[in-house]
């Protein structure tokens, strides 16, 4: 196409020169009419191959249009067991531990335990708290069970106008599908918290990372969505079982605020709760929260109020 423009040009040239040329005085007329007519019909051609590689080129550097509601978002596929090997983490460390955030915090009132194993095992890609340099908390909830508190809860955070997590397990999901469809098309973050809730560390790689992935299925085929946050059932794991939620490609989320909150035949009551979940506020804090405890359910709008008052923002994971 290019060397057809060159020759073009090359051709308009000549015959504008003819116009010039030395010819007799008898047959300038003649000569610069024909001139004339071979130059327009040069210049006509020339703009015809012109235009001609201008819409090659633009089809070549241009995306094609595509009609966009024609086209349907990939589904992510399940998980296979089949597919993971477990090898390379079966000989670490299995450890059982129980996690607690302790009592001991420093200026900043963040739990020293906290920062210390969230420097070790970050290379999991576990979460034990927040960086110090987020003035926000992160409200989460495990589900174990429903005790009838949840619509409450969500109404809370729906007027309040922010997100939490909520960790659930195979019997949730499967007991409350209206609260679950809730939870994701109100914005909020579905987690995983095992199909069958069994310690982690006490069971085979292969049986955990089972109690892992029939939950996941389930979620994503049911709900037509994908759990991306871990929460270890009873809060017990080992370094074995941190490796392998990161192969899945799960993040383990802790906590760095948790209280007795879960035993429903003991709740201490608005009065005390309040202050012990408020008083414990610091930048970057994880909290657990239990949605069978009545306290939550009657005194999240107040939490949330009061820690905004502070200054910290309610973010999502």
């Amino acid at each position: 196409m290019k060397k057809n423009m060159m020759l073009a040009a090359v051709g308009m040239c000549v015959a504008a020169s003819l116009l010039f040329s030395g010819c007799t005085k008898n047959k300038q007329e003649e000569t610069t009419s024909k001139a004339e007519s071979d130059l327009s019909s040069l210049m006509s051609e020339g703009e015809s191959m012109v235009s001609e590689f201008t819409s090659d080129l633009n089809s070549n550097l241009m995306p094609e249009s595509s009609d966009s509601s024609d086209e349907t978002a990939p589904t992510n596929a399940p998980l296979d067991a089949g597919a993971f090997d477990f090898s390379d983490i079966a000989s670490l460390d299995n450890t059982l531990h129980g996690w607690g955030q302790g009592k001991e915090v420093n200026d900043q009132n963040r739990p020293v335990s906290c920062e210390q194993y969230e420097e070790k095992y970050r290379k999991y890609d576990a979460s034990f708290i927040m960086p110090a340099t987020e003035q926000a908390i992160y409200l989460t909830f495990d589900q174990g069970y429903e005790n009838g508190y949840t619509t409450k809860i969500l109404d809370t955070l729906k007027e309040k106008q922010c997100t939490a997590v909520f960790f659930v397990t195979m019997h949730y999901a499967k007991s409350n599908p209206d609260l679950i469809k809730r939870m994701i098309e109100e914005g909020h973050v579905i987690g995983n918290h095992t199909a069958s809730h069994q310690s982690m560390p006490t069971i085979s790689v292969e049986d955990a990372a089972n109690d892992i992935i029939e939950l996941h299925n389930y979620i994503l085929e049911t709900y037509g969505y994908e759990m991306t946050l871990f929460r270890p059932p009873k809060g017990e794991w080992s370094e074995r079982t941190l490796a392998l939620t990161q192969k899945l490609g799960y993040r383990t989320v802790f906590w760095s605020f948790a209280y007795a909150d879960y035993d429903v035949n003991n709740q201490m009551g608005v009065d005390k709760a309040f202050p012990k979940v408020t008083e414990a506020a610091h930048n970057g804090a994880i909290y657990l929260l239990h949605s069978v405890s009545k306290d939550n359910a009657e005194m999240l709008g107040d939490i949330i109020d009061t820690l905004r008052q502070k200054n910290y923002v309610i973010a999502a994971l």
